[in-house]
């Protein structure tokens, strides 16, 4: 029998759902439009990211926000993939944080 993941809420109690419409932040925006230009150019498929999303750690899964975790799915996805290394997302990782100083 397989075991219920962490991510599965399927029969369970969890409360009523609030739905609301808000802005959405610019970098939001560019995580969607990356995925989608991903995905469109068959980088990615929508199978593999929620793979992906599902395979987050119970703590990191509550943790993060719905972007958040879109973001940690897709790094985890291209780097599957081959299409960028961990060396390159470090150095990259290390050229941003330098940017905020």
């Amino acid at each position: 029998m397989l075991e219920r993941g962490h991510h599965d809420m399927g029969g369970l109690p969890a409360g009523k759902v609030e739905p609301t419409e808000h802005d959405y932040a610019e970098w939001e925006r560019r995580i969607d439009a990356m995925v989608q230009l991903l995905r469109g150019a068959g980088q990615i498929t929508v199978d593999e990211l929620r793979k992906n999303i599902e395979a987050l750690p119970p703590e990191a899964y509550d943790k993060l926000s719905y972007y958040e975790k879109w973001i940690s799915s897709l790094t985890q996805t291209l780097l599957q993939r081959g299409v960028i290394t961990t060396e390159e997302l470090g150095r990259k990782m290390e050229e941003v944080a330098g940017r905020k100083k």
